[in-house]
């Protein structure tokens, strides 16, 4: 059955956004393409289905071969005529993967005008104290060198399209963006979240240094910083209903947990010509919670308070991804 699309699209958009354009009295259609690595995670597959739904095409690459294929053939279904590809067996360590990726997105589907970037490790709590060398190590490889590897592989396709739909733009049409996925943990610092942390803040220094190399060949350069975002997988690794969840009131300042669709609506509008200015910006889309993460407590229940839980090394009975850690304060 399709996803609803009040699910993952607000009403706002105009139709087509991504594909028609008018020159002189001429009504034609042009797909703008995504590239998308991580596209079939909750997140990810949400922001390229509203590109979809709105004109682009797509190529979603990810390391489940089935998986990938299965989404890229749903994510197809949000507009009739949609194509879009599912590569999996991709690695983003491993950068000849993400360059035949590239190469054969650009080849059959024309071009890459957009680029959603999302390595992640499937997060997990853990400690300093018990944290391996190989499980940080893991992050940063797949967080900050896939990344690398992502820009390495589509930058040069960038430039191509930013070329070809300079700003602002005479027909609406748009080209030349990337979008990296972070997260908030950095801002502040969390607790059994280190490696996190480090490898979005090195994504986050990653994403200012192709708004300045890149920003003169017309490329933009953006984070968008997600927040608590219900049913999604990092929720389920980091909280529980017994842990965090109840606590959207006491740490969020809108009062809730974000939604799929936020997310999905920050990328339409960075991707959009609304976007065009917008550059070498982190943009946490949250509700305001990064403000008051030393609330929010990742990996705790509510009556679990800091530094206590650290130095009893205890976290909570209920999430998915913790191992009770072993204190070495």
């Amino acid at each position: 059955m399709p996803i609803p699309e009040s699910e993952y699209l607000s009403p706002v958009w105009k139709d087509g956004i991504f594909s028609t354009f008018t020159r002189g009295t001429v009504v034609a259609q042009e797909h703008r393409v995504a590239f998308v690595t991580g596209g079939a995670g909750t997140i990810c597959s949400a922001q390229t289905r509203a590109l979809v739904r709105l004109g682009a095409n797509a190529c979603i690459i990810g390391r489940n071969v089935e998986k990938t294929e299965s989404m890229a053939k749903d994510l197809a279904t949000a507009r009739p005529g949609a194509k879009v590809i599912g590569i999996g067996g991709c690695d983003v360590r491993n950068p000849q993967n993400l360059q035949d990726a590239a190469d054969r997105c650009a080849k059959e589907l024309g071009s890459i005008d957009f680029v959603i970037s999302a390595g992640a490790a499937g997060n997990f709590i853990a400690p300093l104290s018990t944290m391996s060398p190989n499980a940080f190590k893991a992050v940063m490889d797949i967080d900050v060198l896939g990344t690398f590897n992502t820009l390495k592989a589509t930058l040069p396709y960038l430039v191509e399209s930013a070329k070809r739909n300079p700003t602002p733009s005479k027909d609406g049409l748009t080209g030349g963006r990337i979008i990296f996925v972070s997260a908030t943990f950095h801002y502040t610092g969390m607790p059994l979240q280190a490696h996190v942390s480090a490898a979005k803040a090195a994504v986050d220094a990653l994403m200012g240094s192709v708004c300045l190399e890149y920003g003169p060949y017309g490329v933009t350069s953006n984070v968008i910083a997600p927040g608590p975002i219900k049913d999604t997988e990092g929720m389920e690794r980091l909280s529980s209903a017994k842990a965090d969840q109840s606590r959207a009131d006491a740490v969020v300042p809108q009062g809730r947990w974000g939604y799929i669709r936020d997310i999905a609506d920050s990328t339409v509008y960075l991707f959009s010509d609304a976007g065009s200015f917008v550059n070498g910006q982190a943009i946490p889309v949250d509700g305001g919670a990064w403000r008051r993460q030393s609330a929010l407590g990742v990996g705790t229940d509510e009556d679990m308070k800091y530094p206590e839980f650290l130095l009893k090394g205890e976290i909570s009975k209920h999430v998915k991804s913790g191992r009770k850690p072993t204190s070495k304060l």
